[in-house]
């Protein structure tokens, strides 16, 4: 069987997946020679590549499985009609949403405590600066309550901060235990009582670009913005603006608009912007478990069975 990673990044994947699948052929190709790639494959692996209607017709692979949660870059539309099963691997089931939780908590602290700018104080030799802000006792907003934010939660409820959530439900969830619930259509008085905004939530044509400029001046002043989901859920310029006049006193990002992004790009020349290279859930408790899930459903396939966790 050929199983194809549709780019080069995230490398670590590949050998996980050859390791528990030897006698297949494990392949990769960057997104430009997809097309010309997919002689004889039998499943493509998305990452953060588009797998349309035209990318079927040009091959003839049984599976879309992707190596994660996140499947909007696949046309499911698309697939249904031509019969491809989509599968993902729920964040919660390999212990990616643990890793991604404690990145996401990693970030926090590091725009709290000023770490680029505590850095820079070791480099020019002072003591005592600059002043950090506590966790304990901000209000912290989770958008999206899904496996990642539950992980979060967990974590978040020792450090002493109110925790309040936006969610799609009109009643709270169960799970995670919150101090405020807001549902979707109310997100703007959630945001209103924010010290730091987690976006943990899925995209989709409902939450592409939510996090806009409406959204960002409903923050308080000197609020913070830490994004471990998806780029294109907040709007670039927006977010740009609220940084550069200061309205938000920082954002630490793990995601992006494009992927990678150009290094050149003027939003990482700002003193207040963290940036990370989607690492959240890049450990190796993560990448076992995720290997494991799509070996497993690679197997289902050579025995003619619907892949487990299938969307389509």
């Amino acid at each position: 069987m050929r199983i194809l990673f549709c780019d080069e990044t995230f490398p670590a994947a590949r050998p996980l997946l050859q390791a528990r699948l030897p006698h297949d052929e494990v392949l990769a190709s960057p997104p430009q020679q997809l097309p010309e790639a997919l002689a004889g494959v039998d499943v493509v692996i998305p990452l953060m590549a588009r797998v349309d209607a035209a990318l079927m017709d040009a091959g003839r692979f049984r599976l879309v499985q992707q190596w994660g949660a996140g499947i909007e870059g696949v046309d499911l539309a698309a697939a249904a009609e031509r019969g491809i099963w989509v599968a993902n691997v729920p964040s919660a089931a390999t212990g990616n949403a643990d890793s991604v939780a404690e990145h996401a908590v990693l970030l926090m602290l590091a725009l709290l405590r000023q770490l680029p700018r505590a850095q820079a104080s070791v480099r020019d030799g002072l003591l005592g600066t600059p002043m950090g802000r506590t966790l304990a006792g901000c209000t912290v907003c989770l958008f999206g309550l899904g496996g990642i934010a539950r992980a979060l939660a967990r974590r978040l409820h020792p450090w002493d901060v109110r925790l309040i959530g936006i969610g799609r439900r009109p009643v709270p969830p169960p799970e995670p235990a919150l101090d405020r619930y807001f549902p979707f259509a109310a997100r703007q008085a959630a945001l209103a009582e924010t010290d730091i905004l987690v976006l943990c939530l899925p995209l989709t044509a409902e939450t592409a670009g939510v996090i806009d400029t409406a959204a960002l001046a409903a923050l308080p002043r000197g609020a913070y913005l830490v994004n471990v989901a998806r780029g294109p859920l907040i709007d670039y310029a927006a977010l740009r603006t609220a940084l550069a006049t200061g309205h938000l006193a920082g954002a630490a990002l793990d995601v992006f608009w494009q992927e990678p992004i150009p290094p050149d790009d003027p939003l990482l020349a700002l003193p207040n912007l963290l940036a990370t290279p989607h690492v959240a859930g890049v450990t190796e408790r993560s990448y076992r478990g995720i290997a494991d899930a799509v070996a497993a459903n690679i197997e289902r396939l050579r025995r003619g069975e619907p892949p487990l966790h299938r969307v389509v």
